[in-house]
């Protein structure tokens, strides 16, 4: 198109929508076979316009499975290349700096594939603080690297989200870390499947917050990390949290600033907030308190003061009788 037109960047978008570049690998995708062929005549047309060319032998073409940059993409979702797999599996113990840099390196690649990457990669990441001239290997750093082997091994399929779905974010909070698992339900019969998760450490200033302020923590992350697919979603979407007092935050009243700021990002996205205990929130569970460094109180803490939920007045003196009747129950005589 000539330069200047005013839809000239909608019409480069949506050509550029079906086609995935970096640096010299194209993948191109499409939901027919029709529109698949149209858009590699296309890119191809495109690529000899400007004398660019691909090699033949190098092209695949019709596939509903491909290998691009480590990974194998198919109809199904998307895992980890099977030689990629096996390289890890047959990974050396490393001996020195540099090589503990570069196992790190393909392992940082893969994170999405595995649950708390951080806290258990710890161990080996904390080997190089302060740039050691020699590497000291510990037993904790084997376990570690060992454990790293095996959730790549055995990693999940993620899913492909799907626009015309609803998702749903499970996600829960403990005291030191962040855990969200983004799913879908599909297939026949349909199922809930992952299609990616996070798991995040909270710094030292997030850990002063309070537990109201944790658990609108968790949400925030969670939708900043999957912004591109919850705003503007097709469809509502679902925050399980095993924080009751979560679901009225939006009665809410008064807040402060911290909780203003995201109240007003909570306004870009349509969702509902339902309680889910943990029991059943495992996956989102298992993600934060892999954080943890110490037990937390099972007790429920509202998330917000009482002075800012819209709630039925209960009245100091009813509880005190309450709390009287049940140490010292009423005597048989005594009218009812």
């Amino acid at each position: 198109m000539p330069y200047g037109l005013k839809n000239a960047p909608d019409v480069f978008q949506s050509f550029v929508d079906g086609v995935v570049v970096y640096i010299d690998e194209i993948l191109i995708y499409s939901a027919t076979r029709a529109a698949h062929v149209s858009l590699v005549h296309k890119v191809l047309g495109r690529l000899l316009e400007h004398d660019l060319y691909v090699k033949a032998e190098k092209c695949v073409f019709s596939k509903q499975a491909v290998s691009f940059l480590g990974y194998r993409i198919s109809t199904s979702g998307v895992v980890i290349e099977c030689d990629r797999v096996t390289a890890v599996r047959n990974w050396p113990t490393p001996t020195t700096v540099k090589e503990v840099q570069r196992f790190l390196g393909f392992a940082n690649y893969y994170r999405r594939f595995t649950l708390g990457f951080g806290q258990v990669a710890a161990p080996i990441t904390s080997l190089l603080k302060g740039g050691p001239a020699r590497l000291r290997w510990s037993a904790e750093a084997d376990r570690a690297f060992s454990r790293l082997k095996e959730l790549f091994t055995n990693a999940p399929l993620l899913a492909h989200p799907d626009p015309s779905l609803a998702f749903i974010v499970k996600l829960d909070v403990s005291e030191a870390g962040v855990g969200a698992v983004l799913s879908q339900r599909s297939g026949t019969p349909p199922k809930l499947r992952p299609c990616a998760f996070f798991s995040r450490k909270l710094d030292p200033a997030e850990r002063n917050y309070d537990v109201g302020d944790r658990e609108l923590l968790a949400v925030v992350k969670a939708l900043k990390v999957w912004r591109h697919w919850l705003e503007g979603a097709k469809h509502p979407f679902l925050i399980w949290t095993d924080h009751r007092n979560l679901e009225y935050i939006r009665a809410a009243r008064r807040l402060n600033p911290r909780q203003a700021r995201w109240a007003m990002f909570f306004t870009r996205f349509q969702f509902t907030i339902s309680y889910r205990p943990g029991s059943l929130n495992t996956k989102a569970d298992e993600l934060s308190r892999l954080y943890d460094t110490e037990e937390r109180s099972i007790e429920p803490t509202p998330i917000l003061p009482a002075s800012c939920l819209v709630a039925p007045v209960v009245w100091e003196v009813d509880a005190d009788i309450e709390r009287a009747l049940r140490l010292e129950p009423a005597p048989p005589q005594c009218p009812a």
